[in-house]
């Protein structure tokens, strides 16, 4: 019986790649996307190769973390210079150590009157104003591949809107004219070339500021000034709209985060509290004492993978060169709260990490404008 005929061996040179010399590069890719992101700026110094793969190139090392099922929680932030009224963004890991990665400017410098709002993997951009004329741009970042894209354009030019998304669609409402019939307005992301529809809403409700969103319970809630609203977008069209509770209404005051079905706030009195629509009330987050600062304003929220995020402006303790280094530096604090339920519906914190991150070539006085969780 004779031998089959074997294919040749495939020489080093055929096989040695640029990254880990005994492999392909594209299993060399795959090892590499199964470390964490907390490793990639110590592997970033390793070669030249690396550090193309990590900050020049990385689709084919996040697209090999997609299908491996590797994604982890990140942060975009992003802050507003006192000379500009648009801001920059900024991606973060949670975890401590771990440097911002400065990310493309958004094509139309909308100012932070802009409002954001996330599917999990991408940014939406909604409005805005551009030297001080409303915008109805809607600009979309898809981090992995550090790039900016045009969505469809709203039906009314918007700014300081809410937007969140909710069931499969970008929802947006107010902070336009409140005659316009596309006073609030919704996207299907998941279809292809999709077009903004109108969302019916009573005329009588239109009248408001709106000063924060979230998707709660089923329903997209907004609280905004002469009381709150919540829209059950699986309601009879006349039942859809109703005002929030005046629990909720009294207690949100701003930015928050839904973890785990509550929603969490802070009062002026730096007490972070959590909203449980079950029971409709709120209920302060102990064993915080001592462990974070008061915040009075400027805090920040997102549910980081399970985690409530808090992000504030701080103050650097170390040493610095000299006066005009310390006027061109940021300082961002932030800390990972888990939170867990006991007795009688209280609620209990403990920081399980914190970290303080500099931003050398932000000015002094830069404000955080958004805070939002991504999967990566």
């Amino acid at each position: 019986m004779s031998a089959e005929p074997t294919s040749p061996p495939l020489s080093t040179a055929q096989v040695r790649g640029s990254l880990i010399p005994p492999l392909p590069d594209d299993l060399a890719v795959h090892c590499i996307a199964l470390l964490p992101r907390a490793a990639h700026p110590s592997l970033a110094l390793v070669s030249r190769a690396f550090h193309a793969l990590l900050c020049r190139h990385p689709e084919p090392l996040l697209a090999a973390r997609r299908t491996l099922r590797c994604s982890e929680p990140h942060v975009l932030l992003s802050l507003r210079p006192p000379s500009s009224a648009s801001p920059i963004f900024f991606l973060l890991l949670p975890h401590p150590g771990w440097p911002p990665l400065p990310l493309p400017s958004p094509p139309v410098p909308v100012s932070s009157s802009a409002s954001a709002a996330t599917d999990g993997a991408r940014l939406f951009l909604v409005g805005g104003s551009v030297s001080a004329v409303p915008s109805a741009s809607v600009q979309i970042l898809d981090p992995r591949a550090r790039s900016w894209s045009a969505g469809p354009r709203l039906s009314s030019t918007r700014e300081f809107a809410a937007a969140v998304a909710h069931s499969g669609a970008l929802f947006v409402a107010g902070g336009c004219i409140p005659s316009s019939p596309f006073w609030a307005e919704a996207l299907d992301l998941s279809t292809p070339n999709a077009k903004w529809r109108a969302v019916a809403s009573p005329a009588h409700l239109r009248e408001k500021w709106m000063h924060g969103c979230a998707s709660l319970d089923g329903k997209v809630v907004v609280v905004a000034d002469r009381g709150g609203l919540s829209y059950d977008p699986s309601a009879p069209p006349a039942e859809a709209w109703a005002p929030v509770s005046p629990v909720l209404d009294m207690g949100w005051k701003g930015r928050a985060a839904v973890v785990e079905g509550i929603l969490y706030s802070y009062d002026y009195l730096g007490q972070v509290k959590g909203y449980d629509p079950y029971t409709d009330s709120w209920s302060t987050v102990e064993g915080l004492e001592g462990e974070l600062p008061k915040f009075l304003c400027g805090a920040t929220l997102a549910d980081v993978g399970g985690l409530l995020y808090l992000g504030w402006e701080g103050k650097w303790k170390g040493k610095l060169k000299g006066k005009m280094e310390m006027r061109s530096m940021v300082v961002i604090e932030w800390a990972s709260i888990q939170i867990t339920r006991v007795q009688e519906g209280r609620l209990r914190g403990k920081v399980v990490s914190r970290d303080t991150v500099l931003f050398p070539d932000m000015p002094r006085g830069s404000t955080i404008t958004h805070c939002i969780a991504l999967e990566l």
